[in-house]
């Protein structure tokens, strides 16, 4: 049951940086006056993260085998700037618990469609009726959170 504590919290702390990003990159569209701009800036800084990390750890992947990916394998940071636009666009208008019951909701709901059809290499999982529900309850929060 507690195998997985420490990845939970890695996920935990990942939720907590989320909600943090998107008042944060907003703040930064609202300086600059262009939220374009802020989301190009938190991709940037990222890319330079990430580009450490990878330098320090020194596992670079093979090049070769790259060229022969799927277009859509290439699609995650086209959703990631979506993503980052679309919340520092929008979280002065929603308030960011309204913003984030938001993304939980539609992360929730589309979770559950790649469960129940599996994608790529992921397996199939049955959609229940507890998991059906917790998606429902979810969305009933994000109603609650707004009206």
């Amino acid at each position: 049951m507690f195998g997985n504590g420490i990845a939970l919290g890695l996920v935990f702390l990942a939720g907590v940086a989320v909600s943090l990003q998107a008042p944060i990159n907003a703040s930064l569209g609202h300086a600059s006056g262009n939220a374009v701009f802020a989301a190009a800036a938190s991709f940037l800084i990222g890319f330079v993260a990430l580009v450490a990390i990878l330098a320090m750890r020194g596992d670079y992947p093979q090049l070769q085998p790259l060229k022969h990916l799927p277009w859509w394998m290439w699609s995650g940071g086209l959703l990631g700037a979506f993503y980052v636009w679309a919340v520092l666009s929008n979280v002065q208008k929603v308030g960011v618990l309204t913003l984030i019951a938001a993304v939980i909701a539609g992360q929730l709901l589309t979770a559950l469609v790649i469960d129940a059809i599996g994608f790529d290499a992921l397996a199939k999982r049955e959609v229940s009726w507890q998991r059906l529900a917790s998606v429902v309850l979810v969305f009933g929060g994000l109603l609650l959170s707004r009206y």
